[in-house]
């Protein structure tokens, strides 16, 4: 799933005064977005989810943390329109872990080079990120698949072999599980072309996903990924949707 609506896409003179130009945090229509979502998926997806992987940047963060609410709400309110309007969460059905695997491409195409950090550090502090989740919902515990964000200029090809060992690997630790992975538009893009292909005829919006799927076969080993559905992908000329109903990103044993 990519992330909700950033903000320096409302205010661009934004970035002139922010500490961390390059790590924009959500406008408020792209969190109501995010607890939309959230609510959908709870509605539609027929299955629950059970952990939720996201980016440290703090657009996924900001996304991941309005998704679940909608997801833990001891009551279901269909008219609920944020967080804000939760008034009890049950922290024992979800639990969240950031990964590094899942983090923008830091590439001058996705990052402008202006502001970028100058010396290559995004230098996330995880335990205030962690802060931004719904009290006890975080698990800790979780080892990220990969230790650091990738270093800067990263090339096409290693960022979707990134982005695959990390789906690849999560999905293998936790196969009995429905993961959801809350991330950026190249890790959607990457799911999707993998089976559709010709990036270009394609775009992701804002908290854009792809269903994938694969079977658990008897005894070891796993089927394939398929990808099942999608939602807020559309042709880029016509803007048709590429699938007709809502479903989430996630991995579910068959």
């Amino acid at each position: 799933m990519r992330h909700g609506d950033r903000l320096d896409n409302f205010e661009p003179l934004w970035t002139s005064t922010a500490a961390r130009p390059w790590d924009p945090p959500l406008a408020q229509d792209g969190k109501d977005r995010a607890f939309r979502t959230g609510q959908r998926i709870r509605s539609q997806l027929g299955v629950p989810i059970h952990r939720v992987f996201v980016s440290p940047f703090l657009r996924c963060i900001q996304t991941a943390s309005e998704v679940v609410a909608a997801l833990s709400a001891v009551d279901f309110d269909p008219i609920a329109m944020s967080s804000k309007d939760v008034l009890s969460i049950d922290n024992t059905k979800i639990k969240v872990a950031i990964e590094f695997g899942l983090s923008e491409i830091p590439h001058p195409i996705f990052i402008k080079s202006e502001v970028a950090p100058k010396d290559g550090k995004f230098d996330f502090k995880i335990s205030d990120l962690e802060a931004m989740f719904p009290e006890g919902t975080v698990d800790s515990n979780v080892d990220m698949v990969y230790k650091e964000v990738p270093e800067w200029g990263e090339s096409a090809q290693a960022f979707e072999d990134r982005y695959y060992k990390t789906v690849k690997i999560l999905a293998e630790k936790y196969p009995s599980e429905n993961l959801l992975l809350v991330t950026h538009w190249g890790a959607v893009s990457v799911a999707f072309y993998n089976y559709f292909k010709d990036a270009t005829k394609y775009v992701v919006d804002y908290c854009g996903s792809v269903e994938m799927r694969r079977q658990i076969l008897n005894g070891d080993g796993f089927g394939k990924f398929e990808v099942v559905t999608s939602h807020g992908v559309s042709y880029k000329y016509t803007k048709i949707p590429v699938h007709d109903h809502v479903v989430v990103s996630r991995q579910s044993p068959l």
